[in-house]
């Protein structure tokens, strides 16, 4: 019985990876849509980007009025 299920886990592994991947048809695109594909990942990065260093500058700004409060209390 185990023999048999091993044969069939084997046979249904072996057709699922006959079968073609479903990124191979990102290769064959034309070049304008690769190249449009490549300003749409830069655009949401720079989007990111910005994001990110936003949030970097709220950080920054917290922790600097974190700092003059505690000052303040210290003299």
């Amino acid at each position: 019985m185990k023999r048999i299920a091993a044969f069939a886990l084997l046979a249904i592994l072996a057709v699922t990876g006959a079968a073609p991947a479903a990124h191979a048809s990102h290769e064959n695109r034309s070049i304008g849509e690769n190249s449009k594909e490549a300003k749409r990942a830069s655009k949401q990065y720079q989007k990111y980007s910005r994001k990110q260093a936003k949030k970097q500058r709220k950080m920054m700004k917290k922790y600097q009025k974190a700092q003059k409060k505690a000052a303040r209390r210290h003299r």
